[in-house]
């Protein structure tokens, strides 16, 4: 699309895309590749790639950990171009300032409403869900167990009932959706091994809209994902 550019972005602009346009409200840990995304002219976001959550990202594929990048934020606010093409374009340049990756990985959480409709339509490959997770419920707050880790507290329902919330119970959710996209063609033949149907698709037409959000739905700019 005229007037799409992607190029790499400081800290200060990523950390005002990602709090203003992404529901997270907050920036990966750790080293990341960020790039910005301008429209004409115009700053309408950032998409950053990070290690991931885990050091392990790339194991599965039988990657070292620097072989392998986590998709981590998308992070737009109203635009004209499909975030697929977005995305597209980042991952060239990704590719081109990084010639020793192999692989990026992503997630779509179905807990936030999401199937990956983007990635499908940039035909990644869809190597499944992750298995179910009990989160705990504390204070009325759905948290991940690292985060009540973080917390200073312990994974534990009796000790978070007897120390923090009576009330405190523990919730199963949904294992995030998990996709792939391989750099080059000997990773693309070893990944398609693990390709599986996609999760039902979003209409065409809704992933493609100017100005959709990364599921294709027309929202608050401020929830673009993943």
């Amino acid at each position: 699309m005229p007037g799409l550019v992607v190029a790499p972005v400081g800290r200060d602009a990523a950390v005002y895309a990602t709090k203003h346009w992404h529901y997270s409200r907050s920036m990966p840990a750790g080293r990341a590749v960020r790039f910005g995304v301008w429209e004409s002219d115009r700053f309408v976001g950032v998409v950053v790639y990070a290690r991931g959550a885990t050091p392990v990202l790339g194991a599965p594929y039988g990657l070292a950990q620097t072989e392998c990048v986590e998709l981590a934020r998308v992070a737009l606010r109203e635009h004209a171009a499909p975030v697929s093409q977005i995305v597209a374009a980042t991952l060239r340049e990704l590719k081109r300032t990084n010639p020793g990756l192999r692989l990026v990985v992503s997630f779509a959480d179905p807990n936030e409403g999401h199937r990956g409709g983007i990635y499908q339509a940039g035909n990644w490959v869809y190597t499944g869900a992750m298995v179910h997770k009990d989160y705990f419920v504390v204070r009325g707050k759905t948290m991940h167990p690292r985060s009540v880790g973080s917390a200073g507290w312990r994974q534990s329902l009796p000790w978070l009932r007897a120390h923090v919330d009576p009330r405190a119970r523990t919730v199963s959710r949904p294992g995030k959706h998990r996709y792939v996209m391989p750099l080059d063609r000997a990773m693309r033949r070893r990944v398609g091994k693990l390709a599986r149907p996609y999760p039902r698709a979003v209409e065409a037409s809704e992933v493609t809209r100017p100005g959709s959000t990364w599921e294709g739905r027309v929202r608050s700019p401020a929830t673009a994902q993943p």
